[in-house]
């Protein structure tokens, strides 16, 4: 049974979410504060985090921090913070998605199942190499090996890198990427998002992220794919 876990200090939060998730035919389980809703991950490993990040002992940031060291596992961030910079932070810490309070429900279930629509997607595609296979990003299995290394991406930094890799040489402008993204309600943003994404991606694959070697900035215009495909590409 698909899993569902939530983090969130607010038990009027959770009881309606709980109800809501129910009628979806999926599992619940809760904690109240960061110190549990880490310890009962762990143990339940939950297909699904829902995290406030505004909590009583741990702030949500490093909660998804920590979640992210082990775990690949969507989670999207409830939060009051409207401030750009906060949400900003949101993303670098790794969450797939952000939803402000106070917020609808069933807004919130249709973008969880946006996010698993598009990794089921990934399930039925194929694989793509790169560089003589020193970079791998095997679709099925939602997995990126570069240098025989496998590569941890979030689901968003997975959809940007694929999507890049796809038309290696062309170049998207953060409003191109921004709509890959955003196709059927995956992801609610701004431009400027697409620049803590891109960083995240290189820190985690480039060797040099001054000089990356597969996401390269075109200054003035947006970012574009440089790797060598090993073999023509699939397209969907």
């Amino acid at each position: 049974m698909f899993n569902v876990f939530i983090v969130e200090d607010e038990q009027t939060i959770v009881d309606v979410l709980t109800a809501y998730f129910e009628k979806e035919g999926w599992s619940v389980n809760s904690a109240t504060n960061g110190s549990d809703g880490l310890h009962l991950i762990k143990i339940l490993n939950p297909d699904f985090i829902i995290l406030d990040l505004m909590l009583p002992d741990i702030s949500g940031e490093e909660i998804c921090r920590e979640i992210r060291k082990e775990s690949n596992v969507p989670i999207i961030m409830l939060t009051a913070k409207t401030a750009e910079e906060d949400r900003i932070q949101g993303i670098e810490m790794g969450a797939d998605d952000y939803i402000l309070k106070p917020f609808s429900p069933r807004e919130l279930i249709v973008r969880m199942k946006a996010i698993l629509r598009r990794i089921d997607r990934f399930d039925n595609s194929s694989e793509l190499t790169f560089n003589n296979r020193d970079l791998i990003i095997k679709e099925k299995e939602n997995e990126i090996i570069v240098n025989g290394k496998c590569i941890e991406l979030t689901q968003l930094e997975f959809k940007l890198l694929t999507e890049m890799a796809k038309s290696p040489g062309i170049v998207f402008s953060r409003s191109n990427l921004l709509k890959l993204i955003q196709s059927d309600g995956f992801y609610e943003g701004y431009e400027r998002s697409i620049d803590v994404h891109i960083k995240n991606i290189r820190k985690k694959m480039e060797v040099n992220t001054k000089q990356p070697q597969y996401i390269q900035t075109v200054f003035g215009v947006g970012y574009r794919f440089g790797g060598k495909p090993d073999a023509t590409l699939v397209t969907f």
